[in-house]
């Protein structure tokens, strides 16, 4: 059995099963799922990110819409943008790239984002159906960690989960999830007394804290299936950077039963999560069946 999740394959995989349904849904509707991405600002990172959004959205038949807003913009004239993506029923999806400039709040952003074109999952609205597990948005992150765990493991009912942070992005939202497939979870956080020794009962050990390689190997399970979230770059001796998890992967990586990489695991899910988002609220805004 294959040991690392592939992160790149399973988005891909996605990415084409969201082409072909976009393609039967305006055959069948005549509707093209449309995804408007606002950037406010240079941010180096973002701008990257907002490339790759577009290029994607476009490749997998969909209409891209991207918004280049300055660095001064005030927040009065970004709620306007909002309200006017709210009105445009070519519009399905709406995503505001974070952070924001500090003159700008946000989330008052967030929450003046019609709910239904949320496709972050991160609007009040949302955020309170995923806690009840009621239908709603799912942050594309979490749902992107949670369908490639199901892959690997199928039924998780009676698994004992452990998640190690307590972001509202990633942290809290995959707690949800992992909770409405009947599981026993655990969230953990700086202040957790023995965290190793909570790490070590889990059964799916997801690491979402934000501190590199922080998680070892003799904190996993033997067997346990271990999704790696972090993102962090590090300095080499050779004076170069490299990407590193929030999980030790050369220690983890003989312990786990499966585990995800950094690069290449969790992170293509992003993108693809949000386009498979963004088609499930073409369908529902439209009221039709989201194609098979």
């Amino acid at each position: 059995m294959q040991k690392i999740i592939d992160g790149k394959a399973f988005a891909a995989d996605l990415r084409a099963d969201i082409t072909k349904k976009a393609a039967e849904l305006k055959a069948r509707d005549a509707i093209v799922p449309g995804l408007a991405v606002v950037l406010v600002g240079e941010d180096p990172a973002s701008q990257v990110y907002v490339r790759n959004k577009g290029k994607q959205t476009v490749e997998c038949g969909m209409l891209s819409f991207e918004h280049k807003l300055p660095d001064t913009t005030a927040q009065d004239e970004l709620m306007e943008l909002i309200d006017k993506l709210n009105n445009d029923d070519s519009v399905h999806g709406i995503l505001v790239q974070l952070p924001l400039p500090k003159q700008i709040d946000e989330n008052s952003v967030i929450n003046r984002i019609n709910p239904d074109k949320d496709v972050d999952g991160f609007h009040l609205d949302n955020v309170g159906r995923l806690s009840i597990g009621d239908e709603g948005i799912v942050p594309c992150t979490p749902l992107g960690c949670l369908m490639m765990i199901k892959d690997q493991l199928g039924d998780l009912s009676g698994k004992h989960a452990v998640v190690v942070g307590r972001s509202n992005i990633v942290g809290k939202p995959v707690a949800a999830l992992l909770l409405q497939e009947n599981c026993t979870v655990v969230i953990t956080h700086s202040r957790t007394v023995n965290l190793e020794e909570e790490c070590r009962r889990a059964d799916i050990l997801v690491a979402a804290v934000g501190r590199p390689e922080m998680v070892k190997g003799d904190w996993i399970k033997p067997g346990a299936t271990v999704i790696d979230v972090g993102i962090n770059r590090i300095d080499t001796a050779d004076g170069k950077t490299r990407l590193v998890g929030d999980v030790d992967f050369a220690s983890a990586e003989p312990v786990a039963g499966k585990i995800t990489p950094v690069p290449g695991g969790v992170g293509p899910m992003t993108i693809a999560c949000l386009l498979h988002n963004t088609l499930q609220q073409a369908c529902r805004i439209n009221n039709v069946a989201v194609p098979e």
